[in-house]
């Protein structure tokens, strides 16, 4: 089955941005019997347009929404295809700013590996299936929740931070204060499932872990998300708590999609490559 996407301004701004202003035409086409991830189908017409000149280096693309509504996806789906075309050297960002297109002398590295790119869509993954668990632990954690139960979540937060403040990377208590929070819903088949990932869930962490300790701003955020869920817990609010989790994990995907070149050829691409690994001895 082949999807036209209808034919829009896709790009408005200045004089000085006119090739930003060309109308441009996306055909994406999923073989039957499946389709591929939608991010990846996005970020390879985006990467087919700056390849072919039609999107200039120096042009910067359109906002995240303006991109979501033309390709009729969400915003965390635009969110992925542009760590998918950082990892390709094609595009960064300005913090504040926004996407701009890289020119082809403004990297000295070579193109992302395959190995790379299928390890940052694999994190992507185990991101997205821990938004929905966590969610739900959480509401049902807020729902249930003994005052032990709470004691306990408030010490693996507590841990945290003073994994942190002792240099550690935090990972095992990131990963303990999630399974308290599993452990609160008083219901053993929410631990289960939990523990099924475990490894993949520590591997996830250790590479949004890794890329959160390189900006002191992602480090603060990632300390108040954690307070909000919580503190939603404590407060026996359902809605808030679910919405606090489900908010986490967005702003995660947030975050590795700002993670520049240098984090995926170095310390993020190997830590992300374990995921692969793992998925292929399981």
């Amino acid at each position: 089955m082949t999807v036209h996407l209808s034919e829009v301004n896709l790009f408005t701004g200045t004089r000085e941005q006119e090739l930003m202003s060309r109308k441009l035409s996306f055909h994406f086409t999923f073989e039957a019997g499946g389709s591929p991830r939608l991010s990846a189908r996005v970020a390879e017409t985006l990467l087919g347009k700056i390849r072919q000149g039609e999107l200039a280096a120096g042009a910067r693309l359109p906002s995240e929404e303006a991109l979501a509504k033309h390709f009729g996806v969400s915003r965390t789906v635009i969110r992925e295809a542009m760590a998918g075309l950082r990892a390709e050297d094609a595009i960064t960002t300005r913090h504040g700013i926004g996407a701009f297109v890289l020119g082809a002398g403004e990297s000295a590295s070579p193109p992302a590996d395959a190995l790379t790119l299928q390890s940052v869509a694999s994190l992507l993954n185990v991101i997205e299936v821990r938004c929905g668990v966590e969610a739900a632990t959480a509401a049902h954690a807020a729902a249930r929740r003994s005052e032990d139960h709470l004691t306990d979540i408030r010490k693996a937060l507590d841990a945290i931070a003073r994994a942190v403040a002792q240099g550690s990377d935090g990972v095992e208590e990131d990963v303990r204060f999630h399974h308290a929070i599993a452990r609160a819903t008083g219901n053993p088949y929410w631990v289960q499932l939990v523990e099924s990932y475990a490894e993949q869930i520590r591997q996830a962490v250790r590479v949004t872990r890794a890329n959160e300790a390189r900006r002191a701003d992602f480090t603060r955020q990632v300390k108040v998300e954690h307070e909000r869920i919580v503190d939603a817990i404590a407060a026996g609010d359902e809605a808030r708590a679910r919405k606090a989790a489900a908010a986490h994990m967005e702003h995660a995907v947030r975050r590795v999609s700002a993670a520049d070149r240098d984090f995926w050829q170095g310390e993020g691409g190997e830590l992300a490559r374990g995921l692969l690994q793992g998925k292929r001895s399981a």
